[in-house]
């Protein structure tokens, strides 16, 4: 927000062109997206985006180039003087709650799969700091049915101070689905009055070009804006189908999961909504409290606060021109479960490349030997010997011995490897430690390499009563012998083994 002496909003009102058209008779909503203008037009009657550097006698300069402050402005020259409009914009990240994430497990059991490690860092961490690279950014705002317990809360903290950003967790009083939450905190989103906001599901791996939504957005402004990617024709299925007008990209058919195919456009659940989009929200609110009155007479039922975004909202406003997609070719994947997390860390670390190259090792002498993408946390002690990646992520405190072989992995906080272990494609637990020449291995599930549009399964685990191979997760504080192999293993918590184990679950 542009501040005056006062410290409250100002608004610098110019002639009645300034207000609200523009010369060439366009509404000002219709104007082209800021970011990337090629020049600063100071033309009168122009409208032109930019940004405001602060002094104490108030605006100094404008331009369309980022300066020490965050926020920024549309400014509007017109034929009496100076329209200066704060642009302001907020996030929120649904991140669910206990109820969901089974497939997680025993993963889960130790911290709320939002902060799953990921790359190195919190799950969740990824979709804040692409939201706070967004230029006008004020707030975000962290929803679900998690208690706000040590570890949620000393994440926000941190967060905070890492990204000088206001990031909030807002706990819902009962699982409300993927619109509930938003209705529910509707209060909390619009205070300020954000211009947009950008509504991300915490279970998804992207490179998130929120920018470029925005700029979408703001080209051609609609409730609604989906970023949607394309898929195979039968993973689809798995997948909410999008069926678009090529020419104007609106939404004319949303199916959630059909049972045949409809589209190879499928949802990525990542949004930017305009405060619009709260109306048909309220609209579903008061369908399902009627109908919940016409089931239960005291008017109490508890399911009028359940609002499914995909069915319920989607679905219902397809093809009436509110809805729009844009469509990524960027990486993008859901994180399910455990499998899911080891190939959404490989895409993360793969993107470090051109976002954090400061977060993947390199080789240095007198280090252990680096191949591909590996990141390592400063804390953990790793042999000389020892050959690691590509596609591995070392937690805070791991100790890893002399020759240990790690490849396609996650080895979390605490952990040790001792002389000689080999680790493929598996998660070690938190504090677990694997054994001398002892071999933990799993099988990846990774997309077909030759379809362009392959993306991550998540199967069940079992098929025909059988366990179908999979990654190996060792749990919390497991123990493995010397000299042992586990194999396409799930292992829960706290168990020591004593011997060899192959396509099992260790209870």
């Amino acid at each position: 927000m542009v501040k005056g002496a006062s410290g409250k909003g100002t608004r610098w009102r110019g002639g009645e062109r300034g207000r609200g058209q523009r010369t060439d008779g366009r509404p000002r909503e219709a104007r082209r997206p800021w970011p990337g203008l090629p020049h600063f037009r100071s033309c009168v009657g122009s409208t032109t985006p930019g940004y405001v550097r602060r002094s104490s006698c108030g605006v100094q300069r404008v331009s369309n180039q980022f300066s020490e402050s965050r926020d920024p402005v549309l400014v509007s020259i017109g034929t009496q003087g100076l329209v200066a409009v704060a642009i302001m914009l907020k996030a929120v990240i649904l991140i669910g709650g206990p109820q969901k994430g089974t497939r997680f497990r025993p993963l889960s059991f130790e911290v709320p799969k939002p902060l799953f490690p990921v790359a190195g860092v919190p799950m969740i961490q990824h979709h804040i700091e692409a939201c706070a690279q967004v230029a006008g950014m004020q707030e975000i705002l962290l929803i679900g049915f998690y208690q706000p317990d040590e570890p949620l809360t000393r994440f926000l903290e941190a967060a905070q101070q890492e990204f000088n950003l206001p990031i909030r967790y807002l706990q819902e009083f009962a699982p409300l689905g993927t619109g509930g939450g938003l209705y529910h905190f509707r209060d909390q989103i619009l205070a300020g009055g954000p211009e947009a906001f950008f509504v991300l599901n915490a279970d998804v791996c992207s490179d998130f070009p929120l920018s470029t939504m925005l700029e979408v957005h703001r080209h051609q402004p609609h409730p609604f804006l989906l970023l949607g990617t394309t898929a195979n024709r039968t993973q689809s299925l798995n997948y909410g189908c999008i069926v678009e007008n090529p020419q104007t990209h609106e939404v004319l058919h949303y199916v959630e999961k059909p049972s045949t195919f409809v589209s190879d456009i499928i949802n990525c659940g990542i949004y930017l909504f305009s405060p619009e989009a709260l109306k048909p929200l309220r609209d579903v609110f008061q369908r399902n409290q009627q109908d919940g009155q016409l089931e239960d007479s005291s008017g109490l039922w508890p399911g009028a606060g359940t609002i499914r975004l995909e069915q319920d909202v989607f679905s219902a406003l397809a093809g009436q021109g509110q809805i729009y997609v844009h469509l990524t070719d960027g990486i993008w994947s859901q994180i399910k479960s455990a499998g899911s997390a080891l190939y959404a860390s490989r895409l993360y670390l793969s993107q470090y490349q051109l976002t954090h190259p400061e977060r993947l090792a390199k080789h240095t002498p007198g280090g252990p030997r680096i191949r591909g993408n590996v990141y390592i946390h400063p804390t953990a002690k790793v042999a000389p010997s020892a050959v690691l990646g590509p596609n591995v992520s070392i937690g805070e405190g791991v100790t890893m011995g002399e020759g240990v072989r790690l490849r396609e992995s996650i080895v979390l906080h605490g952990a040790t490897l001792q002389e000689h272990t080999c680790v493929l494609h598996s998660i070690v637990g938190w504090g677990s430690t694997v054994g001398r020449w002892a071999r933990v291995e799993g099988t990846p599930n990774d997309p077909n390499p030759n379809d362009p549009r392959a993306h991550m399964d998540s199967e069940s685990l079992f098929k025909d009563g059988k366990l179908l191979p999979a990654i190996t997760i060792l749990g919390c504080r497991v123990r493995i012998p010397a000299e042992v192999l586990i194999l396409n293993s799930i292992v829960l918590p706290h168990k020591e083994l004593s011997r060899s184990f192959t396509n099992q679950i260790i209870l």
